[in-house]
């Protein structure tokens, strides 16, 4: 989906299939220890790339060929015209770093706080419960039954305890544990020296786990974000989910209104359970996600909230 839709790529099934299992034993293996030795995981990952880059360049080929006469722009639409009007053609290979970049932004981190959240709510009924009283007051869920044409825009925007849910899950849960950012000049930090040039990792997990705003840190509780507490208007870097400074997230408006409407779905839709005898362990790298993936069970309800049980009950299985 992100392929077709954000960048624009018209591929058959068959290509598409193949560039997703590229991008997958790509992913699996991008923190692998650097032993270049046969059937080692940066062998792999090695492999991934070289097979995703070959795909990608044959796909970004066709498209700039086949973009005339389009009468709407795409990402890769718009980072390719944005460099042409600076006067810097981007090359192939930035092309393809560009488009890998996002698709990992596209596909990765939005399954994986999507995951996040569904874990969250299954640890915490309270926190859906409040969230079904949040959709009943504003109108949104009536007789149990998700109101014909009562989501909009603004509307989603305005419920607050919604957005605190995501941003707690967003803090606890980052995607991505942090980024490279390179020094523009030398400068000096807690008495070390960063000379200009060098490449510095920020930590987002660290920083949210330490930051001294953030009271029992460990814990889950949306209710930091309300109005009341509002943890993290204390600070200007001490929650930082999408990166800060110029270089924060340009989707991070789309994700967060994503996962609301995830939420909202799955408060007022359905009912789910896990399907295991126990919650899975969680690993970070390359974004934080289940071991094995999250096994749960999603039943349907009806105007009464009332589970419609069928004959053979589906498991769904979210992995990232």
């Amino acid at each position: 989906m992100a392929i077709r839709v954000l960048l624009g790529f018209r591929v058959s099934e068959e290509e598409m299939n193949h560039l997703f299992e590229a991008f997958q034993q790509f992913i699996e293996n991008i923190f692998s220890l650097p032993l270049d030795l046969p059937f080692s995981g940066y062998r792999r990952g090695i492999c991934a790339r070289d097979s995703l880059e070959k795909g990608l360049e044959k796909a970004i080929r066709e498209k700039i060929q086949s973009n005339q006469g389009k009468d709407y722009a795409d990402a890769l639409d718009i980072l390719i015209e944005s460099s042409k009007e600076n006067s810097r053609e981007l090359s192939m290979q930035e092309l393809k770093d560009a488009t890998i970049e996002l698709i990992f932004a596209a596909f990765a981190t939005t399954a994986s706080a999507s995951t996040s959240l569904i874990m969250q709510l299954l640890k915490h009924p309270v926190v859906l419960e409040k969230l079904h009283e949040e959709l009943r007051s504003n109108g949104i869920l009536h007789n149990g039954c998700l109101c014909e044409g009562s989501l909009s825009l603004e509307i989603i925007l305005s419920l607050k305890y919604l957005d605190c849910v995501i941003k707690e899950v967003l803090r606890l849960f980052t995607p991505v544990s942090g980024g490279y950012r390179t020094a523009l000049q030398t400068f000096e930090l807690e008495g070390f020296q960063i000379p200009k040039g060098w490449s510095v990792l920020y930590s987002i997990r660290d920083t949210h786990d330490t930051a001294p705003v953030f009271k029992d840190g460990d814990t889950f509780d949306p209710d930091r974000f309300g109005q009341d507490r509002s943890e993290d208007k204390d600070g200007r870097f001490h929650y930082l989910p999408f990166g800060g400074g110029v270089r924060t997230c340009l989707g991070k408006q789309l994700a967060k209104l994503f996962l609301k409407t995830l939420a909202i779905e799955l408060a007022s839709t359905s009912s789910f359970e896990l399907a295991t005898r126990t919650f899975p362990r969680v690993t970070t790298v390359p974004v934080v996600h289940p071991i094995d993936g999250l096994k749960v069970k999603f039943f349907g309800l009806d105007s009464n909230q009332n589970e419609i049980v069928t004959e053979t009950e589906a498991m769904l299985g979210t992995t990232v």
